[in-house]
């Protein structure tokens, strides 16, 4: 399956590269600045391994993989598997990084997760998507993984979240591009195509991985997880507003249940001062 742009089709990892590389090109410019080249040249070893391995966690596996699933997989089976990222997320951060959630936040995202179903319900799947679902299952565990590493970098607020973001994103872009060039050539690109490149790597990319970092820092992975999760809530409604796509009963049903579970998950109880 090729993802269509324009006129013009570009191979999904290739695309996948193109986009993340412009984004990281953008986000240069805001790293020339004396506090920030202080803050790179500050870096010891230990992080830098982990930016390192952010990257081609979270960009090169993560994105890549999304990407070659979408070519093997409907894109319904593809949203429905990313969206137990949560799952996962919760139990290697009990693990991981000691970040227990609460019995409200269990409830919440059990409920999140039922909601999901309820809304791709009923989801056929057939023998000839085993490949797309192992690359999916690889997937979702980089997904996973990329949260948990993001948040222990994060969560100290010892690093800028724009150093995180280029420095990861840079060295996942250039992986990524370097793999779609290789495995699938470079496609001559229209105006179009490129105005299409340049919105997602701008807005949907180089914004949106940088708040996802400043997110990190005060959520955690499961919390950031569960909202990264509604996106399927708010493109939905989206796609009814601007493009006048229908939504069904039973879908409306399952992201009222999400909704539910994504708040309960984000809402803290206030915690009372006992009296001596």
């Amino acid at each position: 399956m090729i993802i269509k742009l324009g006129l013009k089709e570009i191979p999904p990892i290739t695309f996948a590269g193109l986009r993340y590389f412009i984004a990281f090109v953008s986000l240069l410019p805001f790293v020339f600045r004396k506090d920030k080249i202080a803050e790179i040249k500050s870096l010891d070893g230990k992080t830098w391994r982990k930016l390192f391995l952010l990257g081609i966690i979270f960009y090169t596996a993560t994105q890549g993989t999304q990407f070659i699933g979408l070519s093997l997989l409907p894109s319904v089976t593809v949203s429905l598997w990313l969206n137990f990222t949560p799952i996962i997320v919760a139990l290697l951060g009990i693990v991981l990084l000691s970040e227990i959630p609460t019995k409200q936040q269990w409830l919440g995202t059990i409920l999140f997760i039922v909601g999901i179903i309820v809304y791709f319900f009923p989801v056929a799947l057939s023998s000839d998507q085993t490949l797309g679902l192992i690359v999916m299952t690889i997937g979702v565990l980089a997904n996973s993984g990329s949260a948990i590493l993001g948040r222990e970098i994060n969560r100290s607020s010892k690093h800028h979240p724009l150093i995180v973001t280029i420095i990861s994103m840079g060295v996942g872009a250039i992986l990524l591009l370097v793999a779609g060039i290789g495995l699938q050539g470079l496609p001559a690109i229209n105006t179009t195509t490129f105005i299409y490149l340049l919105w997602l790597a701008l807005i949907n990319t180089a914004l949106a991985f940088t708040l996802w970092n400043i997110s990190l820092r005060t959520l955690t992975a499961m919390e950031s997880s569960i909202i990264n999760g509604t996106m399927l809530i708010q493109i939905a409604i989206l796609a009814w507003i601007f493009l006048g796509e229908s939504i069904s009963i039973k879908e409306i049903g399952g992201m009222a249940i999400a909704v539910v579970g994504a708040l309960l998950v984000q809402i803290k109880k206030p915690v009372r001062n006992r009296a001596r």
